[in-house]
């Protein structure tokens, strides 16, 4: 199996005629109008600043111009992560989370602009704002409706099921370390119902940043960012990795999850099931040379051709989350970000790719 690169990586989400031009974790997706989506946190000083908004941004010619990029979500926190998840005729669902003002402040403590704005986030404001948030459109991303909160988070958002189910799997905003949880989304009410649970028995890997996928069969596929527990106690990082794990009841129950990569081979993952049934599943490589990497499966997620390499860049290990879409020449599109130099502020790019079986 090999992958044939088409043209180069191309930036597509940048500022940079501002301080504020660094753009990280998008999400791509097909709207049902034919335009494409992308959706980034930008705006930003650097990768933990208070002035991040999640964005959206807009492709009417199948990826060869944008617009550019509007805020979707914008509170006085710092909004990160952006998933998208088209639903129904016409609707659409974006995602994002943030992070305390304390958290802000001690990530920035030589910065005397950012505390001058942290200064001005009230208590009232982290009351109203504070957690994993989301808005729906139901005009294909024309207009957006009122900000909810969800008691989980992903980077790239939910799933809509062959039924019009709408799932989402992710992290609880408020403990990292109690495992997957999956949730029925209402797209009217935004109100979610807990459906089940992905936890894992080895109690040293802290599972995150989940992304799923509904197989022909019904059978739901998740793959799982994983970490080692040490890391979040001041320790090294010694697993940057991706797991696996099936439910075959609609998400209520799931097996346990396994390790796909090595202990350091990369993520999160994002996956898709193109036209001609393959899986395709892209994530981040953090480790020299660093790169954004996909993996593709011919039967169902069972077994995997890995580290297929898409991009490489030895600059700086701040770069991932990709995700990727089916154009209609069956040619694939993976959006992600990255930096050419650790002194120079990330954007949101993109590289068309084809697969060859």
């Amino acid at each position: 199996m090999k992958i044939k690169l088409i043209g180069n990586t191309e930036t597509i989400i940048s500022n940079p005629c501002s301080h504020h031009g660094y753009f990280a974790w998008p999400t791509v997706a097909h709207l049902q109008d034919g335009k494409i989506a992308v959706g980034a946190s930008g705006f930003r000083l650097e990768h933990v600043c208070p002035f991040g908004k999640a964005v959206i941004s807009y492709s009417f010619d199948g990826g060869k111009t944008y617009t550019l990029p509007a805020p979707v979500i914008d509170t006085p926190l710092d909004d990160r992560d952006a998933g998208i998840c088209p639903f129904g005729k016409s609707g659409v669902i974006f995602t994002s989370f943030n992070n305390s003002a304390d958290m802000q402040r001690e990530y920035n403590t030589e910065n005397a602009y950012v505390q001058r704005y942290i200064d001005t986030i009230t208590a009232e404001d982290e009351e109203k704002y504070l957690g994993a948030t989301f808005r729906i459109s139901h005009d294909c991303g024309i207009t957006f409706g009122p900000l909810h909160h969800s008691p989980i988070t992903s980077p790239h958002g939910p799933l809509e099921l062959k039924d019009g189910t709408v799932l989402w799997a992710g992290t609880r905003f408020d403990n990292i370390f109690g495992g997957i949880e999956v949730y029925r989304l209402d797209t009217e009410s935004g109100k979610t119902e807990f459906v089940g649970k992905i936890t894992i028995s080895d109690k040293n890997v802290v599972l995150n940043e989940p992304n799923m996928l509904e197989l022909p069969d019904g059978r739901l596929l998740c793959q799982i960012r994983g970490e080692n527990a040490e890391l979040f106690d001041g320790g090294d990082e010694t697993l940057f990795t991706i797991f696996q794990s099936v439910s075959a009841d609609g998400g209520k129950t799931w097996t346990e999850p396994e390790m796909l990569l090595d202990s350091t081979g990369g993520a999160p993952p994002h996956l898709i099931q193109l036209s001609s049934g393959a899986i395709v599943s892209t994530y981040s490589r953090r480790k020299q040379p660093y790169g954004i990497m996909a993996m593709v499966s011919l039967d169902g997620g069972e077994t995997w051709e890995k580290d297929l390499r898409l991009y490489e860049n030895t600059a700086s290990d701040d770069l991932g989350y990709p995700s990727t879409i089916e154009l209609d020449d069956s040619t694939l599109l993976t959006v992600f970000y990255a930096t050419d130099a650790e002194n120079k502020p990330c954007t949101i790019r993109q590289q068309r790719w084809k697969l060859i079986l």
